[in-house]
């Protein structure tokens, strides 16, 4: 069988989960956009409600909609991306949350959708999405009027816990908000791990969940077993590979292996990546094609069916860095040709 295995692993999930709600005494909701960080909703979101999570992330309405038919009744979804022109039949039949990013989403939708819950976005600092202070100042006593199920801001630089960014944005987002009754948020994972001032009622744990950093102290989410399909013999001066790009310099042995960039392993990672059968690393040669990976097996004594590429030797973090990205990236671009196997839940 030519199909690449991905293993999530529910309870390690489960247990990032309660480990960042424990951080602190706020009430800790799950960012679950871009199907749980490319990992399945379907199986993801239902564990997180059995868990107790009740307030939910998404980034669109669409998202949300999706998330809604898993979910059911009950649990509250939030729209990071507001109410946007022709949301809201969406909106209104799927129980959203929009968080209002403007004046103008805010008249869209009281429009609308009058008496519909909402919430509110604020621009702290980093100039992405949200109301700024001059913004929200004008509509601020309108808004809250209207009892907005949580006031949220969104910090730029919370992975580097040092910077001079987030004390900043802490006290632009108490200056845009202490005193309102409405329930407020500030911290996704990196924000939860600066410590109590940034949690304020609701925190958003995300990449934390799913084994990411900057939540170092999580348990791996995900391992990433590939097939070998073939292992030939390569001699001194032959290439592998499209555009000759590894010549062998002395004889070795490769092992062809089954997944490639249209299973979201990009060209990229190609220079630097290693692979692992049982403890023996084993490097990338030549480039990644579309559905290949060309290996040097030559180390490995008893070759195995598959090749490791995410697990206990490489997390997704590691494998991020051989492309100076982000674990988020990788988790994002894992594709949909993976055989899927759940652990726990």
């Amino acid at each position: 069988m030519a199909q690449a295995q991905l293993t999530i692993d529910l309870d390690a999930i489960r247990a990032n989960w309660r480990a960042l709600a424990a951080r602190g005494t706020a009430e800790a909701g799950a960012v679950v956009k871009a199907n749980c960080y490319g990992l399945g909703a379907d199986r993801v979101a239902p564990m997180l409600a059995r868990e107790g999570v009740r307030r939910f992330f998404v980034a669109t309405t669409e998202e949300g909609a999706s998330l809604r038919h898993i979910l059911g009744a009950g649990p509250e979804i939030n729209v990071f991306s507001g109410h946007m022109t022709g949301d809201a039949a969406l909106l209104r039949d799927a129980h959203l949350t929009p968080m209002i990013n403007s004046i103008d989403q805010m008249l869209r939708h009281v429009e609308a959708l009058p008496g519909h819950p909402f919430g509110i976005q604020l621009d702290s600092g980093m100039n992405r999405l949200g109301m700024e202070p001059a913004e929200w100042s004008a509509l601020r006593d309108i808004a809250l009027a209207q009892n907005p199920r949580l006031v949220m801001s969104h910090l730029a630089c919370a992975d580097e816990p040092d910077h001079g960014m987030n004390a900043f944005q802490l006290r632009t987002f108490r200056e845009m908000t202490d005193g309102i009754e409405a329930p407020r948020s500030l911290a996704a994972t990196g924000g939860i791990l600066l410590g109590e001032a940034y949690h304020f009622d609701v925190t958003r744990p995300g990449i934390g969940l799913y084994g990411g950093l900057p939540f170092a102290a999580a348990q791996r989410v995900v391992a990433l077993d590939i097939p070998i399909i073939q292992v030939r013999d390569v001699t001194a001066g032959e290439s592998v590979g499209y555009g000759n790009a590894f010549v062998a310099r002395m004889p070795m042995k490769v092992a062809t292996i089954a997944a490639g960039y249209a299973d979201g392993l990009i060209r990229a990672l190609a220079p630097k990546t290693h692979l692992w059968a049982g403890d023996t690393r084993c490097k990338l040669l030549g480039r990644i094609s579309m559905d290949l990976i060309t290996v040097d097996v030559s180390a490995v004594r008893e070759m195995p069916a598959t090749l490791e590429l995410l697990g206990p030797h490489q997390g997704v973090d590691q494998l991020a860095d051989h492309i100076n990205s982000i674990g988020y990236e990788i988790l994002t671009s894992l594709g949909s040709r993976y055989a899927r196997r759940y652990l726990g839940g």
